[in-house]
């Protein structure tokens, strides 16, 4: 259809078009914002386009920055403010280890852990969280305490939508207990209703092993290595009877980040604890620390072990990967949309993005 040379500037334009792209999405997409600090300054936009013979146009976006509202949603939202009204919140010596942080945690990565990437439902956009079937779920029990919690920043920033908000007190939550920095970027939308949320079963059964893990994991996308990552927010918080049925915390220092997790599962010898309750396993010194059957599948399973291994000896290298994988975990079917009302989220194609 084009002559030789025509056909040769075609090729070379776009596979330089897609490196250009992909350099800068890599480089530029994922910006964020904390309450210490301000977002950087803001990447210049231009656009490239170049016009050949018979009618074909290539355009492109030199940067699709946050902070040039190529991937926000625009809103008059100050996600500093929030990040500083959800700290506020944090400590209370009259909850649990004295922080509502764990519980920020565990309601940021339920409402996003039901992301299924073979039909693209379910995740935290919605925020069908607070809505029936999902709040009342077994899986979720408890999780109203920390939605309740929250309701005051919800009222005191208008714009804010619950989904980014419960996304966004995980992270505030995580960094505020020492952990890494997570990068976090807002445009999740609210459903009015729960009708979009799917069949309950899709969170993590504590009392499953290897298999189910798996399962449930590779559902959403991830890796063995991104799992055992994940899995490694049990640095955090405690069980309750009332709640899940199991009881006690991970570690000694429940409000703290750390690779404690990994070190004591490796480290300590665990027996079966002898109760009225759901299985569950005890360290043999103190009698005060807990284990699940699935965080025991994590040292039982070859492929997983060597991933515990790895972090119980380095904790800088678990919370960067840790970092990763949760900033993936919250994003799961989110599109981003931009100032046109297109969309340009994390999981569509590289062409989809250039051309539209």
């Amino acid at each position: 259809m084009y002559s030789r040379p025509a056909a040769r500037l075609i090729g070379t334009f776009a596979r330089r078009s897609f490196t250009s792209q992909a350099r800068n999405n890599g480089r530029q997409q994922y910006q964020w914002s904390r309450a210490r600090w301000n977002y950087g300054s803001a990447a210049g936009t231009g656009v490239a386009a170049i016009t050949l013979s018979g009618g074909i146009a290539f355009v492109l976006h030199a940067s699709t920055a946050p902070q040039d509202k190529k991937l926000a949603t625009p809103s008059k939202v100050d996600y500093n403010e929030v990040r500083k009204s959800v700290a506020a919140l944090l400590d209370d010596a009259n909850f649990d280890d004295g922080s509502y942080g764990p519980l920020f945690v565990r309601l940021g990565w339920h409402a996003s852990g039901t992301y299924s990437h073979l039909d693209s439902t379910g995740g935290s956009n919605g925020g069908c969280m607070r809505f029936e079937p999902e709040s009342g779920w077994g899986a979720n029990k408890g999780l109203h305490l920390a939605r309740e919690r929250l309701e005051a920043v919800y009222r005191a920033h208008p714009g804010l939508t619950y989904a980014d908000l419960y996304t966004l007190a995980a992270v505030v939550a995580i960094e505020e207990m020492g952990g890494p920095q997570i990068k976090w970027r807002p445009g999740r939308n609210d459903h009015k209703d729960g009708k979009k949320s799917p069949a309950d079963g899709r969170l993590p059964d504590a009392a499953q092993g290897a298999q189910h893990i798996r399962d449930i994991f590779y559902r959403m996308g991830f890796n063995d290595q991104e799992i055992v990552a994940l899995i490694g927010a049990h640095s955090l918080g405690r069980c309750h009877t009332d709640r899940s049925g199991y009881d006690g915390p991970w570690t000694f220092a429940p409000t703290t980040f750390s690779n404690e997790f990994f070190r004591l599962l490796l480290e300590e010898k665990w027996n079966l604890r002898r109760w009225n309750g759901p299985k569950q396993y005890e360290d043999t010194k103190t009698k005060t620390l807990m284990m699940l059957p699935a965080d025991m599948a994590l040292i039982e399973d070859p492929e997983f072990r060597k991933y515990v291994v790895v972090y119980a000896k380095d904790g800088d290298k678990f919370a960067k990967d840790f970092a990763s994988a949760f900033e993936k975990l919250l994003e799961l079917g989110i599109d981003f949309k931009t100032t046109d009302g297109s969309t340009h989220g994390k999981n569509e194609s590289l062409w989809k993005r250039i051309f539209g």
